[in-house]
């Protein structure tokens, strides 16, 4: 899809960032999987590109953070940590945490907002100069925006308000326009419409819907309507004689104002009731239409929250939760969760349920000074904590006595040592960054079109080998836009655990042409995020048997001797596979074999395999070698031979072979032969291999081919 399309009517530009999927756009956005991809005709669902533009149905405004009393909203600028947010407005990054459940303090997002303890960040009411109003911020605001509805300009707004930053305006900040008043009058509506204010939400497709108008009628009541910027609080006509009088819900049931994200599956399930129920007492609802704002009826038939016996407290179940999980997070058991709990489905715990816990729970650590608590994660260990926090894993453990490091639970809290220094502050040309999981500084050159040395320049006593998450760095601005990707070809951002072999594996194509069209790829230096161009590639040939995904440490011995099948065998059903570079999750085909069959060895000799004989003493014995044996034996694994089995000896022939990878040629000298004994053996204890490994190296030679000037191969020391 083009990054420069121009979205229809109704609907809004949005650029693709790490982690996005249409659902959750579709959830975040109150819209449908169905109806961002009709509005996107050929846009892969299951292909999204960091940096790609869709379009997406409604307004770009998402609801503003609700804070608590007692706190405010802040939104997340460049650079911003729990840690400094915490300084800067006098308290703790547990305090943050406390009122901001759910919140990644490793992986804030610019624009961002969240709720802060505190009073309020809102400077004194601006005391704006004469023929000028104050105007405080609201979600969405621009200055361009501000400047087209009060009529005036951008560059008239900074004039009266030094210091503004135009890209950073935080909501709730008090700035001046140039004006005359601060309110447009009030929206007079023609006969036949009524007056209607934006809410958060809002679009003219929705509006049409909810009030059985079309988006064009609502256009042709509002001349000079911008339909992609509807602003909270904007008065707007509304084709109609008069706006709908609020629900009145019948007896035995009570309204209910839908949210962001509500369906009636889920309001049955929070209220204890059902969708037929809540259908029944809201005729002509449309449950696949629910409208924010929307006013709905809810049967009451919710018994009252479990009153937990002594020695237990209430729990109100959340998204992930299961009774395994909420037994280690409390010290528990799930069979002691079940007693309390008669009538519990273990199986489908509801968001919102109320549960009870035995209070067996010790509370949390108090951790000493120079430390902070931290919950253990799914995947956490002290080894990778060790390395996030900038600590050892001996440090956590004297701050943690009688801590399990080989049984950490998800949600246990553990002490972590404090020594990450401050974050730093970045001088012009460049901006912060937060490192995150698999970062390197080489990858963050080539992320950011910069250099290893330029970052380094600006971030003066920072370890390249030893960057940790959560750690804020500057990185200098010279970002270009990311690669084209000739004809033929497809852009494909890099995930944890690809590698090139993989991807010409996937995408059917070969390693040699992913490098053919990325110069200077590094295939050895892949990073998470990283954009390169993928070859479109051709079918894959079938496998006359089953694949098998190549797994740490495997070869294609080992994986001949796996499935008791002969090398020979393996290689003839993979050709081009390169044995001595297998890759961890390469697909092989492991081929089906067919049934022994007697020794048929026209023009050799039949022998039969004794016992203590091996590949190497055979290769002595008769002076042959490894590919003679392999060409005479093709359903023979050598590797496995066992005593009573035929194999044929045919007279060798030097069929030439190329060293192979991890290999070097070497001519053999008069002092590699030794007075008594083979040559091969004794050139097998210089290079400190076997002889069955030193002959296999060498497969178109006999033992006896070893003499003084024959050129071999032997391992790269």
């Amino acid at each position: 899809m083009s990054n420069n399309r121009t979205c229809p009517t109704g609907s809004f530009s949005y650029t693709i960032k790490s982690g996005d999927t249409l659902y959750k756009l579709a959830i975040t956005h109150n819209t449908t999987v169905e109806a961002i991809m009709a509005i996107n005709p050929g846009i892969n669902p299951n292909n999204l590109q960091i940096g790609q533009r869709i379009c997406i149905p409604g307004s770009t405004t998402p609801p503003p953070t609700r804070c608590p009393s007692g706190s405010f909203a802040y939104t997340i600028k460049a650079g911003d940590t729990l840690y400094k947010l915490a300084i800067t407005y006098k308290t703790t990054v547990e305090a943050i945490m406390a009122i901001n459940p759910g919140i990644n303090p490793n992986n804030l997002q610019i624009g961002q907002v969240i709720c802060i303890p505190g009073s309020t960040t809102t400077p004194p009411p601006t005391r704006c100069p004469s023929g000028s109003f104050a105007y405080t911020i609201k979600s969405g605001d621009t200055l361009y925006k501000l400047a087209i509805t009060h009529n005036t300009t951008v560059e008239a707004i900074m004039a009266i308000n030094p210091g503004i930053n135009p890209n950073n305006l935080q909501i709730g900040q008090v700035i001046c326009i140039p004006g005359s008043t601060t309110t447009p009058p009030p929206t007079r509506c023609p006969s036949g419409t009524f007056a209607y204010t934006i809410r958060s939400g809002d679009t003219l497709f929705m509006l049409a819907r909810r009030f059985n108008t079309t988006v064009e009628a609502i256009m042709a009541v509002n001349p000079g309507i911008d339909p992609n910027n509807l602003q909270i609080g904007q008065v707007i006509c509304i084709p109609g004689a008069t706006p709908p009088p609020p629900t009145r819900c019948p007896s035995g049931t009570f309204a209910y104002t839908i949210r962001s994200g509500d369906t009636l599956f889920m309001l049955a399930n929070r209220f204890n009731t059902t969708v037929e129920a809540i259908m029944a007492v809201n005729p002509g609802i449309d449950p696949n239409n629910l409208q924010i704002g929307q006013v709905i009826c809810i049967p009451q038939t919710t018994p009252p929250p479990p009153t937990c016996p002594p020695g237990s407290f209430a729990y109100t179940v959340r998204a992930g939760d299961t009774l395994f999980g909420l037994a280690n997070r409390f010290n528990t058991t799930v069979q002691a969760i079940l007693a309390i709990n008669p009538g519990i489905d273990p199986n489908n715990l509801q968001i919102g349920q109320v549960i009870c816990i035995p209070q067996t729970t010790p509370p949390p650590p108090t951790c000493p000074p120079g430390s902070f608590a931290y919950t253990v994660r799914a995947g956490d260990t002290l080894f990778g904590l060790a390395n996030r926090f900038n600590t050892t894993v001996q440090a956590i453990l004297a701050i943690n006595p009688g801590i399990d490091p080989n049984n950490l639970q998800i949600g246990q809290v553990i002490c972590i040592p404090q020594t990450t220094p401050p974050p730093p502050t970045c001088p012009p040309g460049s901006f912060a960054y937060t490192v995150r999981a698999g970062d390197t500084l080489f990858g963050l050159a080539n992320r950011f079109n910069t250099t290893v040395q330029a970052i380094l320049a600006i971030n003066p006593g920072i370890d390249p080998n030893n960057l940790q998450i959560g750690q804020v760095i500057c990185i200098p601005q010279t970002t270009p836009p990311p690669p084209t990707c000739p004809v033929g070809t497809f852009s494909y951002t890099i995930k944890a655990g690809d590698t090139l072999h993989m991807l010409a594996m996937t995408f059917n194509t070969t390693v040699e042409a992913i490098l053919a069209v990325n110069p200077g790829l590094n295939p050895n230096n892949l990073q998470v995020g990283q954009v390169i161009c993928i070859p479109r590639g051709t079918p894959t040939p079938p496998c006359n048997g089953v694949y098998y995904a190549v797994r740490s440490g495997d070869t294609l011995f080992s994986i001949a001797a796996m499935f008791n099948i002969p090398l020979a065998t393996l290689m003839a059903a993979n050709p081009g596979v390169d044995p001595n570079n297998l890759q961890v999750g390469q697909l092989i085909c492991i081929p089906k074999v067919e049934p022994p069959t007697p020794c048929h060895c026209s023009g050799g000799t039949v022998y039969v395999v004794r016992e203590n004989d091996n590949l190497g003493t055979i290769l002595l014995r008769f002076n042959v070698s490894v590919m003679d044996l392999m060409a005479a034996n093709p359903n023979v694994n050598l590797d496995r031979l066992t005593p009573g089995q035929e194999i044929c000896i045919m007279p060798h022939v030097d069929m030439g072979c190329p060293c192979p990878t991890g290999a070097k040629k070497y001519t053999i000298a008069q002092g590699d032969i030794p007075s008594s004994g083979a040559a091969v053996v004794a050139l097998a204890q210089k290079f400190n291999i076997s002889v069955s490994a030193l002959m296999m190296m060498n497969a178109n030679l006999t033992p006896s081919d070893f003499v003084v000037g024959k050129a071999i191969c032997v391992p790269n020391m």
